[in-house]
């Protein structure tokens, strides 16, 4: 309900802005800006109200998942010194728990109020835009398409570098809790370490060629509306508040679309991580049906 609200209310902003620049320049009152100017503070004070408590709210949710997918860790173990069952090893629980269990779980909170959020705001903008503006639109448009290629493709590479560093840090955990203590004999760990450091560096490079190609379309279409809209104004097509709400719309769409892109990589990796923690304890989970896009596994035994 919480996002519902906030895309609804995320198309009125631009509608008051292309109103007050019409009316600035169109030599409107100043009674009237000054009313559509209360109107924005209000709506401004709306919006990040419900975005408090929607973060509260997902926050809360990713938390009790966290919990609960500990405790899972530590049910699992019990139930298998009682039966006889094989369980993980030490070093894997000990991963698992400590540092694997917190982003699986924290995803949980944002799973299906994320996408519905950001996928609400760029259908309701683009509507918006398109009312407007036909034409100018398509630019807006446009400069998404190619990300929705790329992305996936970029993202599937970080995923099996995920999976090897989660795999190469279980193998030094357990070689700690093996031996009682940190130390490297052998220089085995020193190597895990550098292979991680070496993985880590690739998704970096990976991660960031992807964030500078989708800034820089983010860049083309400015320019384009710039080109498209000045034309428009010039010739009298068009007003100016109407490119004003064009330039505001993209940074609208451009900061959702950048979040459901983040989402979508948190959902690959967390499906990763998820299928590792759930392969290695041999635990039954309920959050795999919270995660959208993901097999579903048998529930925890109780």
């Amino acid at each position: 309900m919480l996002s519902i609200v906030l895309f609804t209310a995320g198309t009125i902003p631009l509608e008051i802005q292309r109103r007050i620049v019409n009316a600035a320049t169109e030599n409107g009152s100043y009674r009237t800006i000054a009313i559509l100017v209360l109107i924005y503070v209000l709506l401004a004070l709306i919006e990040g109200a419900v975005k408090l408590g929607l973060n509260i709210y997902s926050s809360w949710i990713g938390e009790a998942a966290v919990r609960w997918l500990r405790l899972q860790v530590f049910e699992a173990s019990q139930t298998s010194l009682t039966d006889g069952t094989m369980m993980a090893s030490e070093g894997v629980q000990l991963s698992i728990i400590l540092a694997e269990a917190e982003p699986v779980g924290g995803f949980v909170g944002t799973s299906v109020s994320e996408p519905l959020l950001q996928i609400g705001i760029l259908t309701a903008v683009c509507g918006y835009l398109v009312y407007l503006q036909p034409l100018m639109t398509i630019i807006v448009v446009t400069i998404f398409l190619p990300q929705s290629g790329f992305v996936p493709i970029m993202q599937a590479a970080i995923n099996r570098r995920v999976g090897k560093r989660i795999g190469i840090m279980r193998n030094v955990s357990e070689d700690i809790v093996q031996m009682g203590q940190a130390i490297d004999t052998n220089g085995l760990q020193a190597s895990r370490i550098g292979g991680v450091f070496r993985i880590n560096m690739s998704i970096y490079k990976i991660k960031f060629t992807m964030n500078f190609m989708m800034n820089l379309m983010t860049q083309m279409g400015y320019a384009g509306i710039f080109a498209m809209g000045g034309y428009f104004v010039v010739s009298g097509k068009t007003e100016i508040g109407t490119v004003v709400a064009f330039i505001s719309g993209l940074s609208k769409i451009n900061d959702p679309w950048g979040d459901l892109v983040n989402w979508y990589r948190d959902l690959r990796v967390t499906q990763v991580k998820y299928g590792l923690i759930y392969n290695s304890a041999q635990v039954g989970t309920a959050i795999a049906g919270e995660l959208p896009g993901s097999t579903p596994f048998p529930a925890a035994r109780s």
